[in-house]
């Protein structure tokens, strides 16, 4: 992919065919996220706000290398600088309108976190849970609390440092307010195969359907039934009266994305 940077600096300037002053960048993928979210439906808008999520993060060659790594185990948190390769084709857009206005109020897409963007790039902070030395792939970093879906390719990491980065006095803008959360309910039907998923993946459940995932465009039909690709399961779900009430969850043989929580 390629992403044009603006230098600032007159002398270290290049030529750009949009007529402005800027150094244009390759940048090389370094590794994929397999993720406990299948899809963008139901993934959470913000990295931590699904403690339990999970996700793998693969290190492509050359890049797949201990000493690329050493020292890493040390932070509990990294950043993920990540492409957004589902939207990538859409182009950007100078307004978007986000989920937190209702869907109905446009703002600047540089006071969002839109994925229409002009580089369609991303930043997560994500937690460090290990680093996996016996995967064939090692050194394979084991995360938690992600907001990246299963694919996302990631072109760099940097620990996260408390002491510069946590500003407590920092204001959120028309975001500021806290997540509200839906109460959710398993319905009889869906309890034995609730019940028999893995701790953490019912966790995830829960955390991720109680945020609501629906577009703000699809929330009039209280009788409308939702899937949502949540650990290698398909959970459908309805939200009536402000509660979601899973009805029926299903595995999905092909994803394999159950198997990454093993060990965590």
């Amino acid at each position: 992919m390629k992403f044009p940077m603006e230098t600032g600096g007159v002398e270290a300037c290049f030529p750009c065919r949009n007529g402005f002053n800027a150094l244009e960048m390759n940048l090389d993928p370094i590794g994929v996220v397999r993720s406990c979210f299948g899809g963008k439906f139901a993934a959470p808008r913000q990295p931590g706000l699904c403690p339990s999520a999970w996700g793998r993060l693969v290190f492509h060659p050359p890049y797949r290398s201990m000493e690329a790594v050493r020292g890493i185990e040390g932070f509990s948190h990294l950043w993920l600088i990540f492409g957004f390769h589902e939207t990538a084709q859409q182009g950007w857009r100078p307004t978007v309108r986000p989920p937190r206005l209702g869907g109905n109020q446009r703002v600047g897409v540089f006071a969002s976190r839109s994925t229409f963007r002009p580089n369609s790039v991303g930043l997560s902070l994500v937690k460090l849970e290990g680093v996996d030395l016996a995967d064939p792939e090692s050194p394979v970093l084991l995360l938690g609390g992600v907001d990246l879906i299963d694919g996302t390719p990631v072109f760099d990491v940097k620990p996260y440092l408390a002491y510069a980065e946590a500003l407590p006095d920092a204001t959120g803008g028309f975001a500021g307010d806290g997540i509200s959360r839906l109460p959710v309910e398993v319905e009889t039907g869906a309890r034995p195969d609730f019940e028999r998923l893995p701790v953490r993946t019912r966790a995830l459940v829960l955390e991720a359907l109680s945020l609501d995932p629906r577009p703000a465009t699809q929330t009039a039909d209280p009788e409308r039934v939702f899937g949502a690709l949540l650990g290698g399961h398909n959970v459908r779900f309805t939200i009536r009266d402000g509660v979601c009430r899973i009805g029926e969850i299903e595995q999905v043989c092909d994803a394999g994305l159950d198997d990454l929580s093993v060990g965590y």
